[in-house]
């Protein structure tokens, strides 16, 4: 299995290595890009069950690339760059292990040509994010010679088969500059997408049916379509307090009532300008509901995913607060800087609600621990997200306005989220429905156990029979 760079890309692919060996008895060599050799991650990768290998790709020159080169073209050109060193790894795995399959995410279609070079029989896309995102760039060939102005100008959302409309501006951002390389490489993307032999989706029917109903149906342009999902991490350690220390926020969390707690976090990699937190924190405030806050350094003169490759804060985010509202807020609220136990969080009896920048991981765990959201999205496709999850079909969130971020505004849909009897009350039962159908669904003989096991009989019979030939 291939990862490109980002936790949210390493983490789902691990946990399908994990299912991989705990259901169907196969073992993983997890392969990373030399960029993102970071603490966490190795950290990570060497807390993976032993069914599990990790192997990090050699350095490549990414040195011509410009400093204003998009996080997208960079993971592109890597994996593009890598090529000759994953064939000759595929090789290598060939001659030592009963080869079966080979699995990239979605930045690393180009590692196809590595597959095919080595003679590896199976070639899957995973694709870590939704089913509507999917149907978006496998469209972007057709969509690059029909759509001649911006996706941004466009007076229409876009419409597609199974799928929410999209508003323009809304649509995914690497999509968002026609100019920029990074447009071309998803472009291509989409193209090479057809190179699998199947793709494997971290999403599950309940959340976004009608995608699914239509990308089920065999279609002889594309692969074959699995939802699998959902994929998250879980805790090893989450009823293990005795052993080790409680974090500080868990502790909070214990002394608050049931479902009473609002989550904030954006995620690994976000972060909001130094505006948009004092007016987060006015309207939290003024909400007057309880919430516990991940606050990290601001976005100013960078860019929303400037902390992609490093979560921590790079300035002491405390400071960008309003004056005394750590204070005002000590009786209902926690801040705490740069990182929680997301999960663990999630899966509290305190937590009641969750306002995140909609990237898919997130949504995933405050889906399979019935969460509603709040939705305030920053970069990638999670505008697109924030659009299918507040969607009245959907309905598992509600979208703070693009268009004056004010503490009343926010305020507003706190209170009606956490207690509202109208929109609020309608988002947490569907929320509810979700996490059922999630549970459902991953229970041997549901849909995503399934869709996974039929995926794994055609790796191992196609390996036979190419042996008994």
């Amino acid at each position: 299995m291939l990862a490109t760079p980002g936790m949210g890309h390493l983490i789902p692919l691990a946990e399908l290595a994990k299912r991989l060996a705990s259901r169907h008895g196969i073992t993983t060599t997890l392969l990373t890009f030399a960029s993102t050799a970071s603490a966490t991650q190795r950290a990570f990768l060497a807390s993976l069950p032993s069914t599990i290998s990790a192997q990090s790709l050699p350095a490549v020159d990414l040195s011509d690339l410009p400093p204003t080169a998009a996080i997208e073209t960079r993971m592109s050109e890597e994996c593009a760059r890598s090529v000759p060193a994953l064939t000759s790894i595929l090789l290598d795995l060939k001659r030592t292990t009963r080869l079966v399959a080979f699995v990239a995410d979605l930045f690393g279609a180009d590692s196809f040509d590595a597959a095919a070079k080595a003679g590896v029989t199976n070639k899957c896309l995973f694709f870590p994010t939704n089913l509507h995102v999917l149907t978006l760039i496998l469209h972007l060939p057709e969509l690059d010679g029909s759509v001649t102005c911006e996706f941004k100008e466009l007076p229409e959302p876009l419409r597609l088969p199974g799928c929410v409309p999209i508003p323009g501006p809304d649509i995914l951002m690497p999509l968002q500059d026609k100019s920029d390389p990074c447009y071309r490489w998803m472009v291509h993307h989409g193209a090479k997408y057809r190179d699998a032999d199947a793709v494997l989706v971290n999403s599950f029917d309940a959340v976004e049916p009608e995608a699914a109903k239509i990308l089920r149906q065999p279609d002889p342009t594309r692969p074959t379509v699995y939802p699998i999902g959902p994929l998250i991490k879980h805790d090893n350690n989450n009823n293990d307090f005795a052993k080790t220390p409680r974090e500080p926020c868990l502790a909070w969390l214990d002394a608050q009532p049931d479902r009473s707690v609002l989550f904030v976090s954006f995620g690994s990699g976000g972060s909001l300008p130094s505006s948009e937190m004092r007016e987060l924190a006015l309207g939290l405030e003024r909400s007057g509901q309880r919430f516990l806050w991940v606050v990290r350094s601001p976005s100013d003169g960078g860019a929303v995913n400037d902390n992609y490759y490093d979560a921590e804060s790079k300035r002491d985010p405390f400071a960008y607060l309003p004056e005394g509202f750590v204070e005002r807020t000590r009786d209902t609220g926690l801040v705490v800087p740069s990182w929680a136990p997301q999960t663990k969080v999630l899966a509290h009896p305190a937590t009641g609600g969750f306002l995140t920048h909609c990237g898919w991981n997130s949504v995933l765990e405050s889906l399979v621990h019935g969460v509603p959201m709040v939705a305030w999205p920053l970069y990638a496709e999670q505008r697109q997200n924030a659009v299918m999850l507040a969607d009245e079909s959907v309905g598992a969130a509600i979208r703070v306005p693009e268009k004056g971020k004010d503490a009343e505004r926010i305020a507003a849909v706190v209170r009606e989220l956490m207690e509202g009897e109208g929109k609020g009350a309608a988002v947490r039962a569907k929320v509810a429905e979700m996490r059922k159908a999630a549970a459902d669904g991953l229970r041997e003989g549901g849909a995503a156990a399934a869709a996974l096991a039929e995926v794994v009989d055609k790796w191992t019979t196609t390996e036979d029979q190419l042996m008994e030939e």
